[in-house]
């Protein structure tokens, strides 16, 4: 069996189990007035395990595939690749997510979105630096103002 049928599988086995929990656990600590509602708290997952269950099935039976063709990635040859890139990217978003809280939001945010093309490659300063600080503004305020969700905005030191 190839290996994308492989994680099909896990994955049809990690939505069963979702599944079993959504259809079978999650609504038995309800409460009798909840009972009624037409829409439950465990409404979403229940969608969301029945959309996995189809999806790793199409993927277990091959219906995805119309012909064989070479792999787009090959596993033997992992150092042709721009791993290094890749690597510094996820250590970037572990150090962005430590940053959150002593730094906060706007600061780590605007820092991570600075820092992503960079070691991407990407050079334009003059683009990259005010894209990243107005987006990191409007997901700020939509996140604290609209959403109500308070996010720390400025580092401990700085009244945040």
């Amino acid at each position: 069996m190839a290996l994308d049928r492989w994680i099909g599988l896990i994955l049809l086995g990690i939505c069963l189990s979702y599944g079993y929990a959504a259809w079978f656990t999650m609504d038995s600590g309800l409460a009798p007035f909840m009972r009624r509602n037409p829409i439950w708290p465990s409404t979403f997952p229940k969608l969301l395990s029945l959309l996995g269950i189809l999806v790793s099935m199409v993927i277990v039976l091959g219906l995805e595939k119309s012909a064989f063709k070479e792999p787009d990635i090959d596993y033997r040859r992992l150092g042709d690749y721009h791993l290094g890139q890749a690597l510094m990217l996820l250590g970037l978003m572990v150090i962005y997510a430590l940053c959150l809280r002593p730094l906060g939001f706007l600061l780590s945010t605007a820092g991570f979105l600075v820092l992503g093309p960079v070691i991407l490659g990407e050079r334009k300063w003059l683009m990259m630096v005010p894209v990243a600080l107005i987006a990191t503004g409007i997901v700020w305020y939509l996140v604290q103002q609209v959403l109500g969700i308070y996010l720390r905005p400025l580092p401990f030191g700085m009244g945040g």
